[in-house]
């Protein structure tokens, strides 16, 4: 059996494609997987590093501005759209799927309507709770559409392809407890534990934000543990945390490049600060950990904002906007939690209630059945 996987843009979309394809191969004896992005995009350096191939399309996405520079790139992405399709042909007739998934991103386009005009069995995933535009079109054409949650369904033109079945999620951020958690990372006090990290798109922010919560909880005799994930701003931020005499791991309270064993880390945690996108949205569902999100406003459709306002309806998450962050705003919301271990627990049970721990085993089912 041949299975094609076509997703990229975020890592929210590569991930449940990931997950999904070492399940297939898992069941499947002799199972092929090839995996399909767009030229440069991130899912080129992420999925090799999980041991796949990947082949790419020429995509890119379309602006609404009427500008000089955006009429531009809109007429280039058109030219695009002609040379991606003769790519998905060519992948196409290459790989022979027997079935075509896209769990999201411009690439998905191209690839799944080509396969669903030769009759090859195609679904769709949408992670987030409001479809992007290329999930919306090719909801019309697929034979099935995934979506991570109920509310999600009202979004579609056909509801009855519709199937509820949560976001998968990679199997090691089930490995351990949350005390095994922290015995490996070596705690050996009975402090909570915070994990903070904000991606790439608008991290310099909060991550500004983050070196005055750090100083904070030094100058307040660092009332909990704290693992920060710096992501590309770790540079400055070492220098800044430098000069106001800290050090990077004091205390219990440490910065990290970059959180390279999340798995272990987000299993210790307590309270977790984080953006709002679909993949970490997901995990923290999956494993109940309660958290604050600031969702990114630097996204398509605000769609992070969506996501982290369905959590917070759920009962699951606390929202605050990147700009309601200044000040002491964010460390005072995370104390607050913090001290509250009743409302935290009350938070992991509304996650608990929603969440979806077989979604790979549902979507993996929804899938054979289409073959």
């Amino acid at each position: 059996m041949n299975v094609l996987f076509t997703c990229g843009g975020t890592a929210g979309h590569v991930n449940p494609a990931v997950a999904l394809a070492r399940i297939f191969q898992e069941r499947s004896r002799g199972c092929q997987v090839l995996f399909v992005g767009a030229d440069g995009g991130m899912e080129t350096r992420l999925v090799p590093k999980e041991g796949y191939p990947i082949q790419t399309v020429t995509i890119t996405n379309l602006q609404r501005s009427l500008s000089p520079a955006g009429i531009v790139h809109n007429a280039k992405t058109l030219l695009n759209m002609q040379r991606s399709r003769a790519q998905a042909k060519h992948i196409l007739d290459r790989f022979q799927p027997d079935l075509v998934v896209g769990t999201g991103g411009y690439a998905s386009y191209p690839v799944v309507k080509q396969a669903a005009k030769r009759g090859i069995p195609t679904a769709v995933h949408e992670s987030n709770a409001v479809p992007g535009l290329t999930t919306k079109m090719l909801s019309n054409v697929t034979n099935l559409v995934m979506v991570g949650f109920e509310e999600s369904r009202t979004h579609y033109k056909h509801p009855e392809r519709v199937i509820v079945t949560g976001t998968p999620v990679r199997g090691d951020f089930f490995q351990y407890t949350r005390q095994e958690a922290r015995k490996k990372l070596g705690f050996d006090d009975s402090r909570p534990l915070i994990l903070s990290y904000w991606g790439s798109l608008g991290a310099e922010v909060m991550n500004r934000r983050m070196a005055d919560f750090i100083a904070r909880e030094h100058k307040e005799g660092a009332p909990c543990r704290h693992i920060h994930g710096a992501g590309r701003d770790f540079g400055w931020m070492k220098e800044d945390l430098l000069r106001r005499g800290l050090k990077l791991n004091q205390n219990g309270v440490e910065v990290r490049e970059y959180i390279y064993d999340m798995p272990l880390v987000m299993a210790a945690a307590d309270l977790v600060l984080c953006r709002a996108g679909a993949s970490t949205i997901s995990e923290l569902t999956a494993l109940g950990k309660p958290s604050i999100l600031v969702p990114s406003p630097n996204v398509t459709a605000n769609h992070q904002e969506k996501n982290a306002r369905l959590l917070e309806s759920q009962g699951g998450a606390a929202v605050l906007l990147e700009g309601d962050c200044q000040g002491n705003a964010l460390y005072s919301a995370a104390m607050k939690l913090i001290d509250d271990p009743a409302r935290r627990e009350k938070m992991a049970q509304s996650l608990n209630a929603v969440a979806q721990p077989d979604a790979g085993e549902k979507i993996y089912q929804a899938l054979m059945g289409l073959l």
